[in-house]
């Protein structure tokens, strides 16, 4: 018999268990029955929609109404052209198509049942086949050799063939197990297959123990959820739809309350931890601030600074995601918070991603404060406060004497990339960290700098968006963060509008879009032109970074995406040749970075040519234009955080998205979409519905890697509130959770030790 933490190798030996180490990464009883059926065959109808996407992998039941035998028309050799009839009710069966026709003919003959599982082909629109696919000739319901292991041989071929042999027993292929209702599909790679996962699975279940559900029984019965243990076989096997249905629903449950219980269990540690109050004062820099502001708040900045003034109010340090569509004012309110850490006599910490990010947010709050920022400077206000730069660029004596205004508390807010979490960086005494752009950090570079607070004390920490990014919808949905969010724009705001720009199909849209540019800067105006890689790596050696030869890397991967050095050398000497055009990317030197964006800020340059290194943070009110080169290639938040950079003036912005992405793609789709709206929190869903929720527990954020198997953040909100719900009650009364080892296990099942470090610290 076997139990969910018994080691795989001991149950299905070394070599299947080998296998599912090697492309899994599982080792035990549960690691494998956690590994969820992607989807199930079902007799009489395909897998997916009735119209699948081109390329996507599907599998069907039904009858073969047609079976002819066809030449090919540039080669020797005949196509077998099968019709099966799923059922459907659509009038027309599903084409199929055999390349070894006269090989196949004998086995996939007219009137037999079958399953076939291949790739979509469109030949022509609106009517999709299956090229070669896997098959398997099913026996008749009412036959009497269908009975368990009456057939000695399998008839089929790929795929199919080996899911019949991994039903193959000690008297033959157990066909009623072909026979079931709904067959499980599961995520598979190269070499092991969906076959061989259920084999194995098959083979787990037929020795599993029952297991000790860690849920209540009464809990069970309030939300009528089945035992873990039926849930986990039907899961798998199930007999009909509603065993689907209830198994999910189930193991959804588990995947929350996990997740839930981990999140709780970190805000009660949260909470525990000691920081030193700041309350708002009357008579400080906050409030001389506050006076001088030429701006009325929106109301919303003015809730969400009252919110974060009663958290630093508090003995415990905050916790907080401040959340906001680009352009919302969240600079100014996090300047504020900083000021009100400062009144209480502290320092704060304010962590950018980039070096021209960081210097645009020192030049920005310098001329936010006026002489409240000057302190130590003669003319200073009576309640200034200093503020200094560190990045990693700057020349030794200046970066020495801003460390050295950190270390004694002369700096009160102290601004800086990456350099700030140095070992050689010492703070007299923080107080709070900002983080801004958090997705551009990890955990342990946060967790850092929050260690130079003095011992004994947590400094508060807020973290900002733009456009929260999948990691963040994840997050804030599960609740883990106390969340701000700003929907409102400032007054005086202007309206964007975004166009998508076909090259292939329009060319000469391209030409327009540079004569817009030239339009706006006659008009006193200045643009960006946005591009996704710089280029200079592939100069001079006719190879890429990876050393493969260009040429035949772009035979082989399609047309390449322009260089920003080829874009700004093709503007300047082409369409642009009558403006003043700038360069700017990461890998040029600090102060020429400096200065290129300087004179950009100042008007002597009309044009920049940059990457990404603009995308957040940079604010040039007089910039009106924003040309985005290969469009495609960036993701919906990114696209969205280079737009928030125009428009930000009285003038209205116009942002174009050159692409050569295929109409009717779904990269051309996310284009549309992104030049639909400009509701950051509406791409922002976008985005994780592209994406998918990534791994939510840790540091990965594309898709790539999931923790969440079930579990929808988008879609099951009333399973996660119901889990918080009960989490948190759970962690308030139990806080080791020692009364509940059950779900216990449940929340470590759910991460593992490294995932658990990485939840402590960030």
């Amino acid at each position: 018999m076997a139990t969910l933490s018994d080691r795989l190798d001991h149950i299905l030996g070394v070599k299947a268990a080998g296998s599912l180490v090697d492309a899994f990464d599982m080792h035990t009883v549960e690691d494998l029955l956690r590994h969820y059926p992607l989807r199930y065959a079902t007799q009489g109808q395909p897998l997916t929609e009735e119209a699948p996407e081109e390329g996507a992998h599907i599998t069907v039941i039904g009858r073969i109404t047609k079976a002819e035998l066809r030449p090919m028309r540039n080669r020797r050799g005949s196509l077998l052209k099968v019709v099966l009839d799923t059922g459907s009710g659509t009038g027309r069966g599903v084409d199929v198509t055999f390349f070894n026709g006269d090989k196949v003919k004998y086995v996939v003959r007219e009137g037999l049942r079958a399953m076939m599982s291949g790739t979509v082909t469109y030949w022509r629109p609106g009517q999709w086949n299956l090229s070669h696919p896997g098959y398997l000739i099913l026996p008749e319901a009412e036959d009497d050799d269908a009975s368990v292991g009456s057939l000695t041989t399998v008839r089929g071929g790929g795929d199919l063939r080996g899911l019949a042999q991994s039903a193959k027993g000690a008297g033959g292929v157990d066909t009623s197990f072909m026979e079931r209702e709904f067959i499980p599909v599961y995520p598979a790679t190269a070499k092991v297959q969906s076959w061989d996962v259920l084999a194995c699975v098959r083979q787990v279940l037929d020795q599993l123990d029952p297991i000790d559900d860690p849920l209540p029984e009464e809990l069970r019965a309030e939300r009528a959820l089945l035992n873990v243990s039926d849930a986990l076989r039907l899961i798998h096997l199930p007999e009909r739809k509603s065993d689907i249905d209830q198994a999910r629903e189930r193991l959804r449950f588990d995947e929350a309350l996990a997740l839930q219980l981990v999140l709780a269990d970190r805000r009660h540690e949260v909470s525990g931890r000691a920081a030193r109050p700041c309350p708002p004062r009357i008579d400080g820099i906050a409030a001389e601030f506050d006076t001088r502001l030429p701006f009325e708040l929106t109301e919303g900045q003015q809730q969400v600074i009252a919110e974060i003034s009663a958290d630093l109010s508090r003995s415990h340090p905050m916790h907080r995601l401040l959340q906001g569509e680009v352009g919302s004012g969240k600079t100014i309110v996090a300047l504020h918070a900083m000021l009100q850490i400062v009144d209480a006599g502290q320092q704060c910490a304010l962590l950018a991603p980039t070096e021209v990010l960081a210097a645009q947010h020192y030049r920005s709050l310098r001329g936010m404060l006026g002489d409240l920022g000057s302190g130590g400077e003669l003319g200073a206000a009576e309640h200034a406060t200093k503020l200094v730069l560190v990045t990693g660029s700057m020349s030794a004596a200046t970066k020495k004497a801003a460390l050295l205004d950190a270390m004694t508390g002369e700096a009160g807010i102290v601004i800086g990339t990456h350099a700030l979490i140095q070992d050689n960086v010492e703070f007299f005494d923080l107080g709070m960290v900002v983080v801004d752009e958090q997705h551009r950090f990890g955990v342990e570079q946060r967790d850092a700098l929050r260690a130079k607070a003095k011992s004994g004390a947590s400094p508060h920490l807020l973290v900002m968006t733009a456009t929260p990014i999948p990691r963040t919808i994840a997050m804030t949905t599960l609740g883990d963060l106390e969340t701000s969010t700003l929907t409102q724009l400032p007054r005086g705001r202007s309206p964007i509008t975004s166009k998508v720009v076909p090259r292939r199909q329009h060319p000469n849209w391209v030409d327009r879009a540079w004569e817009r540019i030239l339009e706006e800067v006659k008009a006193g105006r200045q643009a960006y032109v946005v591009c996704s890689r710089i280029g200079d790596d592939e100069e001079g050696s006719g190879k890429s970074r990876n050393g493969k030869s260009k040429a035949k890397e772009t035979e082989k991967e399609g047309p390449t995406t322009q260089a920003v050095l080829d874009v700004f050398d093709m503007l300047r000497a082409g369409p642009l040749s009558q403006v003043r055009v700038g360069l700017l990317h990461g890998r040029l030197p600090a102060d020429e970075k400096d200065q290129v964006m300087r004179a950009f800020n100042d008007g002597s340059v009309d044009v920049l040519v940059c990457t990404t290194v603009v995308e957040v943070g940079v604010d040039v009110p007089n910039a009106t234009v924003m040309v985005i080169v290969d469009a495609d290639r960036f993701g919906v938040s990114q696209l969205h955080q280079l737009r928030g950079r125009i428009g930000r003036g009285k003038d209205p912005g116009l942002c174009l998205l050159i692409t050569d992405a295929a109409p009717g793609g779904s990269a051309m789709a996310r284009l549309d979409a992104v030049a639909g709206t400009t509701d950051g929190f509406e791409l922002a869903v976008l985005d994780l519905r592209t994406r998918r929720e990534g791994d939510v527990l840790g540091a990965a954020q594309s898709g790539t890697a999931r923790s969440l198997r079930l579990l929808s953040l988008l879609d099951d909100l009333e399973v996660i509130t119901a889990a918080q719900e009960l989490a948190r009650d759970v962690v308030e009364s139990d806080p080791g959770l020692k009364k509940h080892p059950g779900l216990a296990g449940m929340m470590h099942a759910a991460v593992d030790a490294e995932r658990l470090e990485y939840l402590a610290k960030s």
